[in-house]
């Protein structure tokens, strides 16, 4: 089983991973739908609908994205690999018609950044995929703005936002509510200084980072 290469991609670090973001571990953990393209041999324990001991040729499975890619990008193709239905034209129309309303926390916690990791198998819809990723964003975007710097988070309206919202936007709705809360304090004399929102301080942390 060891000559397996499948086997051989379970043993190996999984590529893409970026070991100090765990936001990014967590991405490459979820699952994308994968048809076997041949019979993988000792492996049948991973189907957990089959008693066989291999994986048969055109088995369908979700394999999570890191294996996924390991193994339908290297010579003698494993696995294809399809879209996630929330990444499909179906729901692209979705979106289009009104993203605002469309609750991405449950159609997956990590929306866009998943999203834009499917882009790395190179699929024909692409264009559209990514296209339909930006406009999502910015429409979505626009609301949790106004919510975020012009109410409290103990409104009626930003408490029915925010379990809609994916993790990247809980973010940046979270550190645009703690702005305004220091805001607010600084208005009224409570405390004497701005501060740099931690947002900016952990952008120029991953520049100088980089720069290193």
């Amino acid at each position: 089983m060891e000559d397996n290469p499948l086997y051989a991609s379970l043993q190996v670090r999984p590529s893409g991973w970026e070991y100090f973001e765990i936001d990014d571990i967590l991405v490459c953990q979820e699952r994308v739908p994968c048809t076997f393209e041949s019979q993988v041999k000792d492996l049948g324990f991973l189907d957990h609908g089959s008693d066989s001991e291999h994986i048969e040729q055109g088995t369908k499975m979700e394999l999570p994205f890191w294996l996924a890619k390991e193994i339908s990008m290297r010579q003698g193709r494993i696995v294809s690999v399809e879209l996630p239905k929330v990444y499909r034209e179906a729901y692209r129309q979705i979106f289009e018609a009104d993203a605002t309303v469309v609750d991405l926390n449950k159609l997956g916690p990590y929306f866009y950044q998943f999203g834009e990791k499917l882009l790395e198998f190179g699929n024909a819809e692409n264009p559209r995929i990514a296209e339909s990723l930006l406009m999502t964003y910015m429409n979505r975007m626009r609301r949790i703005m106004d919510l975020s710097i012009n109410r409290l988070d103990g409104s009626t309206e930003s408490k029915t936002l925010l379990p809609k919202l994916d993790h990247n936007e809980r973010n940046i709705f979270s550190h645009s509510q703690e702005s305004l809360r220091r805001f607010e304090q600084w208005k009224h004399g409570v405390i004497s200084k701005l501060i740099t929102s931690k947002t900016v301080i952990n952008q120029k942390k991953r520049k100088r980072t980089e720069d290193d």
